[in-house]
């Protein structure tokens, strides 16, 4: 019960207006009585999905549950994401505390130079993406891994509704739009990362949800390492790498990583995220909307775009 209060409490932030949630919390101890008796009788079931599309920037189907079952998405999250956080890798950047695509961005620099010794070696860059990441994780497969670190049997139950709940095809899938779902493809592919950073000996290597990119000075051992990671992310987590986006780069050519365009002396906005940016404050005249691009790209080299999105909101 204090747990679901308190999940509560979280949940609501920045959510007070929506009606959905009004109408839950009109009623708040009566639901949150049933919710606990739900799962304390094993009688819970998750309810259905509201699906919809979004742009960001690719089309995206986002999956959203009942609030019902969002406040029980979070009263798990307070209790999983600090076990497994402390089990995470340090170079894992996706929905985590402390971490995010700005720490990322600042760790895949630091690594460039260690591995260019300060741009006087080339440095080799390995960039891979996994097709259809959420659609393909496996339910036996996570619950698997789950089993391996919670031996409380009520817990399990309780995670098997959550994963069973969504389907993408039979038995794979999860919700974007779940908190459940962010900490589950961390502890998913979490079996990734021990693997390249403990079998493959790979010191400079950075994962973002399913983006990860690998940094050495040799281009033969990225190709040799190329195929044993494919091979583990199809056998142990049925997986498969996107094969229109791997490559191997040098540094001084310039790589694509998570949205700037990355440079031994400066870092620049992909092209496709500044047309999208510009086509947006446009559109919307939002002081709100034209400061937080303002503050994304203060952390690259773009004093022309920021004159030119200043001029455009003016």
């Amino acid at each position: 019960m204090e747990n679901l209060l308190e999940s509560w409490k979280e949940f609501l932030k920045g959510k007070r207006k929506r009606k959905d949630v009004q109408e839950f919390g009109l009623f708040l101890m009566d639901n949150i009585i049933g919710l606990h008796n739900d799962l304390d009788n094993h009688t819970y079931n998750h309810g259905p999905y509201q699906a919809f599309r979004i742009n960001d920037p690719k089309p995206r189907q986002i999956h959203k549950s009942l609030v019902r079952d969002r406040l029980l998405h979070h009263a798990i999250y307070r209790q999983l994401y600090p076990f497994f956080d402390r089990m995470f890798t340090a170079d894992s950047f996706s929905c985590r505390l402390g971490k995010g695509t700005h720490k990322a961005l600042n760790r895949f620099r630091s690594f460039a130079f260690k591995v260019s010794k300060n741009n006087t070696r080339t440095c080799w860059i390995l960039k891979c993406d996994i097709k259809k990441f959420f659609e393909n994780i496996d339910h036996e497969v996570l619950l698997s891994i789950l089993k391996e670190y919670i031996r409380d049997r009520n817990t399990i139950w309780l995670l098997e509704r959550v994963i069973y709940s969504f389907s993408s095809a039979p038995g794979r899938g999860l919700p974007l739009g779940n908190l459940t779902s962010q900490l589950f493809v961390n502890i998913y592919m979490n079996e990734f990362d021990q693997f390249v950073k403990h079998n493959l000996k790979a010191k400079y290597y950075i994962r973002y949800a399913d983006d990860f990119v690998v940094l050495f000075q040799d281009k033969s051992w990225l190709e040799e390492m190329l195929p044993k990671m494919g091979d583990f992310l199809e056998e142990r987590l049925k997986l498969e790498l996107h094969p229109d986006k791997v490559f191997i780069k040098t540094f001084a050519s310039g790589v694509d990583f998570l949205g700037w365009v990355h440079f031994p002396d400066h870092r620049a906005l992909r092209t496709t995220t500044k047309k999208r940016m510009l086509k947006r404050i446009k559109a919307k005249q939002d002081i709100s909307t034209t400061k937080s691009y303002l503050g994304l790209i203060s952390h690259g080299n773009a004093k022309k775009l920021e004159k030119e999105i200043l001029r455009i909101s003016e």
